[in-house]
């Protein structure tokens, strides 16, 4: 019989699902009912040093090819992310992933330090924020050298597991993701909004978003998303963590034979609600049972075969 069961740097999901940051990964209870729903684990909204409010809005929109986000990394700061996560422990044992941000490097390391104290299961690095480069300029995801020294520093001030959250907009993807390898990453998110991108309102004569530019993602990102967890199971040999643009079972197990042991799923909950989760985890169940494939691990790039 099929198993939906998977490992990520030791860590057991009881499903490759997991919801993907800045989707309702906000409150304990928010990500407990996201859990209740199906998820095999949570990724919450990035948090900075403190509070930040985010760009004014609007600050997202739907077109054609899916949404178009310029959020800015509103968050309630690292203090009471701290206080979600014990309260989420206290209620919950399936794994939350803390998803830490900063604008200068020092930063990261000190984040890294405090969630540490609450053991959340592993700590991703949001180092590809596409639509706050008028403040923070262009992100350390784009550039192999910064990504790695990141890498580097957080690494020394945890002993939890660490992720890091790379750009689709990266066309040298390998590179940069073996070099974080190298300097230590325990696993790549593959990956981030594509972008910035930019709608504008002909009667209006301006953008629709207030920031005039905003990250690009839905299903129109799927295949470069998919190309890029392509790209990097190709360059490294640390687990891969694959997100973007997934709406089905059928996208996931896509994402798995490319490369990913663990699917972000934020773009499904968007279109539909959270209940996505049982109806992709039964998707994906039935294609493996159909298939031959016992675990998940057994469907890890197969495609490269």
């Amino acid at each position: 019989m099929a198993s939906l069961k998977t490992n990520l740097c030791g860590v057991e999901f009881r499903s490759p699902l997991v919801l993907a940051s800045g989707v309702l990964g906000v409150t304990a209870s928010s990500m407990i009912n996201v859990i209740n729903n199906g998820a095999g684990g949570v990724t919450m909204k990035s948090l900075g040093p403190e509070e930040r409010k985010g760009h004014p809005c609007p600050t997202m929109l739907s077109f054609e090819g899916g949404f178009m986000n310029a959020v800015g990394l509103s968050n309630a700061g690292i203090d009471e992310g701290v206080n979600e996560i014990i309260e989420y422990r206290q209620r919950c044992k399936e794994p939350i992933i803390a998803s830490i941000f900063a604008f200068k490097t020092g930063l990261f390391g000190e984040l890294a330090q405090k969630i540490s104290k609450v053991k959340p299961d592993l700590i991703e690095i949001n180092i590809s924020c596409p639509n706050v480069e008028s403040e923070a300029g262009i992100p350390f995801a784009m550039d192999k050298e910064a990504a790695a020294q990141l890498t580097k520093l957080v690494k020394q001030k945890t002993d939890i597991p660490v992720i890091v959250k790379l750009s689709p907009n990266a066309l040298n993807i390998g590179e940069i993701a073996k070099a974080c390898e190298i300097a230590g990453a325990d696993a790549i998110n593959m990956g981030n909004t594509l972008g910035p991108g930019l709608i504008i309102n002909p009667e209006a004569k301006k953008p629709v978003l207030s920031n005039k530019f905003g990250g690009v993602s839905g299903p129109g990102l799927f295949p470069i998303a998919l190309k890029r967890i392509w790209d990097v199971y190709a360059a490294v040999r640390i687990p891969i963590i694959g997100t973007g643009g997934v709406t089905d079972g059928r996208d996931a197990i896509q994402m798995i034979m490319a490369g990913a042991s663990l699917v972000g799923v934020g773009t499904a909950v968007l279109y539909g609600d959270i209940s996505v989760f049982r109806k992709m985890n039964e998707e994906i169940l039935e294609f493996m049972e159909k298939n031959n494939y016992k675990t998940i691990k057994d469907m890890v790039g197969v495609a490269h075969e």
